[in-house]
């Protein structure tokens, strides 16, 4: 059974006078097929490193003050050098021992309220998962799309669970389908959630009540005048 293995290294900061909390998180992650480096400040992600790429990846919004982080990256390829080390010597001490095991429960939804013929992204969560990794495939109406998809870092909760999401872009059509296929080792089969795109059309009950109110309206308006102008003809 492959082992991950997971170092955490936490700080807290308290304000004394506004008695506020702030935690920092560094995560370092790694097994025989696995790296993972990331940084949070407040649950949110910071910095995380590509692996693949060789560059530490910076996840702060545009509008956010400058931060640089020097030498970060090279910090993360180190940590992996002592994860590794100490998975090595965790699997020769304790013999692989069975795995602690969380299922992951998904679900799928889009970004932003759905217009057909606008640009979009479906969004398939898998929360409160260990280990990772989780392996996640998208279909188009039966056909793998895959490789258009995103994956996110694993984002640990306080339980040490994780969460990971996946981002497919898409421009909605009416009558597509789209399913993205979760994979876990806790899982007894995969599992596939299924979303249609389904835009409901604005019912037009309230603009036909409302023409008829106008014109009954309108209706007894006329009528009362014609009595009137007919009362007064024959006085």
């Amino acid at each position: 059974m492959k082992l991950l293995l997971i170092i955490f290294t936490l700080s807290c900061i308290k304000d004394s006078r506004a008695q506020i909390k702030h935690v920092d998180i560094q995560l370092t992650g790694c097994s025989e097929s696995e790296k993972e480096y990331e940084v949070e400040n407040d649950g949110e992600e910071m910095v995380h490193s590509d692996f693949k790429k060789q560059v530490m990846v910076k996840e702060l919004p545009d509008f956010a003050d400058p931060i640089d982080f020097p030498g970060r990256y090279d910090f993360s390829v180190s940590e992996q050098d002592i994860c590794k080390h100490n998975l090595d010597l965790a699997v020769s001490v304790y013999k692989n021992p069975p795995e602690a095991l969380d299922a992951p429960q998904n679900s799928i939804y889009p970004k932003r309220n759905v217009e057909l013929g606008s640009q979009n992204t479906l969004i398939c969560h898998s929360a409160r998962f260990f280990p990772p990794p989780v392996r996640i495939h998208w279909t188009k109406n039966g056909e793998d799309v895959t490789v258009k998809s995103t994956l996110s870092q694993y984002y640990p909760n306080e339980d040490n669970t994780y969460n990971q999401f996946s981002h497919l872009p898409f421009t909605p059509q009416e009558g597509d389908i789209y399913t993205c296929t979760v994979e876990h080792k806790a899982l007894g089969s995969a599992d596939t959630r299924t979303w249609e795109v389904n835009v409901e059309l604005p019912s037009v009950g309230p603009s036909v009540f409302c023409g008829v109110g106008l014109f009954v309206g309108l209706l007894g308006v006329a009528t009362g005048t014609f009595f009137l102008v007919k009362g007064n003809q024959c006085n």
